[in-house]
């Protein structure tokens, strides 16, 4: 029974890293970065079906893979790994979609910016402009995805299919 689980939860994990690739295709540049709202709305989802480690796996291969496809640049890590593992951690232990969406816009949208500044200066060879000079262009991808997840989970909600996904 439990590889069962495990097999469905790789299944939907699968499924969101490709939604991932794909939203990508919807950016916008932004100060030297990309910015993937679907990304964030991945994360969300990902944090409420599955939990914060599948969505920092998540994050991570959708990065891995839009990096290799040529969709993102290595700020995509930083980014999506930090807010997915805020918001997954935040609906693990409190439930509450609204602040899951903060914690994703918080997560990726300071942390995640603050940490994409070394990814810049050291693996990328930018000279950032300073340390929260990718704040706005992650924040405006975060929120923009993050109505999205509360969007889309609200009506998904509504309708059955959240606790169905869940119980999958």
């Amino acid at each position: 029974m439990k590889q069962n689980n495990t097999t469905k939860k790789l299944a939907l994990a699968g499924v969101l890293t490709a939604l991932a690739i794909v939203g990508s295709f919807i950016s916008v540049p932004v100060a030297g970065s990309k910015c993937a709202p679907v990304q964030h709305m991945v994360n969300i989802l990902a944090a409420v079906t599955l939990g914060p480690a599948w969505g920092v796996g998540i994050a991570f291969c959708a990065s891995l893979l839009r990096n290799l496809l040529g969709l993102g640049s290595f700020m995509a890590f930083p980014g999506s790994m930090v807010g997915a593992l805020c918001c997954g951690l935040v609906y693990k232990k409190c439930h509450i979609l609204s602040l899951t969406c903060l914690a994703e816009a918080i997560g990726t949208g300071f942390l995640g910016a603050l940490a994409a500044y070394p990814v810049a200066l050291y693996l990328m060879g930018i000279a950032p402009a300073g340390l929260f000079v990718y704040v706005v262009p992650f924040l405006i991808s975060t929120v923009a995805g993050s109505i999205l997840a509360f969007i889309l989970i609200t009506v998904l909600e509504k309708g059955g299919v959240m606790s169905q996904i869940k119980e999958a």
